[in-house]
């Protein structure tokens, strides 16, 4: 399978290479060349149907081995004792706990995939490689998790100083690894996110050796998170399910939209999204414009500027780089761009979204328990309430992200008592932490970067 970007680059690059890369030569992000057609049941064994979804992308590029060692690791992330993880709360409702990894957070699922993925790419070629990684939490963690102690990785994680929950800091923090660096930048996501593609499209880091990401830019990440849609699909015996998915960078949600495109049993998509409301903002006024963060109990979707929008425009335009171009420049150049008509009919054709607010986040927490008996964290209740506004006309299944201990102050406010921590979480109170505070400065992150990769 060949893979191209977003706008306009259409040269030779396999699943290795746009693994490796991250980002298109143009700015743009991966996407296959062409959508395939699976010729195999998207309702089987979980390891098997990841292991048939890597193969149809192309990813056997790197060997059988490898895809099924990606597959493996995967499958030990999502599956709780053996069974997809969804529960049905209400006629019409469902929730899929995404939360069963290491680090009890959705991201585990794709990362502990890229992980061998990438060694496996790197191996072949006999290189090595920086990985930079902008994270509102989540990802940064599932990534040191993934990625210590990896021997041709170098990884640099950005995340915004204070901004993260102090067990998503202390996940990231307290691994020992010579191979791994945290970075606290003072600002908010958005400006990692600046810095990490700024990093991605420096000449001069480039002619020192390979450099990528493992945000949701990354087409291996996406890939990851495509199984469990057909999986959770299947499990609920519903025919054609709604997908409620709390999102911040988009990337999970696209992953819904890729699962969908090649014939699954999935139905519409809606994009729950909190006080940082710029996608819904696109999608419903057909304006997108990054202003800045605000702070939110969902901390990991406190995102104005989500990469994998771009990826939505490029299909929702008929696959038109030219547009996607143009208007991914006009919004870097100025933050602010107005949708064509057509263009915004078009997005809503594929993805629906709305925005909860902080005082709904809470009463959904609470709604959970009393309703459900079920103890959920702030991006799930973000869904949650999405979905209970919607309606119970159609099935709905609602994606949970992350387990509720991460985000003890918000879920025991809501409440009235502390979330059960698990051992996992315990464990990581008293370790001694590394992290470097950067002011917001890309050439300061440049230096850094090209420090710990000599």
């Amino acid at each position: 399978m060949n893979y191209v970007g977003t706008r306009g680059f259409a040269g030779d690059k396999t699943f290795a290479g746009a693994l490796l890369d991250g980002l298109a030569p143009d700015g743009g992000l991966y996407v296959p060349a062409e959508w395939p057609t699976p010729g195999f049941d998207l309702a089987g064994d979980y390891g098997t149907l990841t292991e048939n979804l890597l193969t149809l992308f192309g990813v056997d590029v790197l060997g059988t081995d490898a895809v099924k060692a990606a597959a493996a690791r995967t499958k030990a992330a999502f599956l709780n004792d053996g069974k997809v993880p969804l529960t049905q709360l209400a006629d019409n409702l469902w929730m899929l706990e995404l939360w069963h990894g290491p680090t009890l957070a959705f991201k585990d699922m794709a990362m502990q995939m890229m992980a061998p993925l990438t060694d496996a790419a790197l191996k072949q070629r006999n290189e090595t490689l920086t990985l930079v990684t902008a994270t509102s939490g989540d990802t940064g963690a599932a990534a040191v998790r993934a990625f210590a102690g990896s021997e041709r990785v170098r990884l640099v994680v950005f995340h915004p100083l204070g901004r993260v929950s102090p067990v998503q800091r202390l996940q990231m923090t307290t691994v020992q690894a010579d191979n791994v660096m945290n970075v606290g930048v003072e600002g908010d996501f958005d400006d990692c996110q600046a810095i990490v593609k700024a990093l991605l499209g420096d000449a001069g880091l480039k002619q020192n050796g390979l450099i990528s990401s493992v945000n949701s830019i990354n087409w291996g990440r996406l890939l990851g998170q495509v199984p469990y849609y057909l999986a959770a699909a299947a499990a609920s015996g519903a025919d054609t399910p709604d997908f409620v998915v709390p999102t911040g960078n988009f990337g999970d949600a696209f992953a819904g939209w890729v699962a969908r495109r090649i014939g699954g049993n999935v139905g519409p998509l809606h994009a729950a999204v909190n006080q940082n409301d710029a996608l819904n903002q696109a999608i419903n006024e057909g304006r997108y414009i990054r202003r800045q963060a605000v702070e939110s109990a969902s901390v990991s979707m406190d995102v104005q500027a989500p990469s994998n929008f771009e990826r939505l425009v490029f299909e929702a335009s008929g696959r038109n780089a030219a547009t996607t171009k143009a208007l991914f420049d006009t919004f870097g150049a100025t933050g602010a761009v107005t949708l064509s008509p057509d263009l915004q009919s078009a997005l809503k054709a594929e993805v629906t979204a709305s925005t909860v607010s902080e005082e709904e986040t809470a009463q959904a927490i609470a709604h959970a328990w009393k309703a459900y008996g079920q103890v959920i964290c702030p991006h799930t209740a973000v869904s949650l309430s999405a979905a209970l506004k919607r309606g119970s006309d159609r099935p709905q299944i609602v994606l949970s992200t992350a387990h509720a201990a991460k985000f003890p102050d918000f879920v025991t406010r809501a409440l009235g008592f502390a979330p059960k921590v698990p051992d996992a979480i315990q464990a990581l109170y008293g370790l001694p932490e590394k992290i470097v505070e950067l002011k917001n400065d890309r050439t300061a992150a440049l230096d850094l970067v090209k420090g710990f990769s000599a």
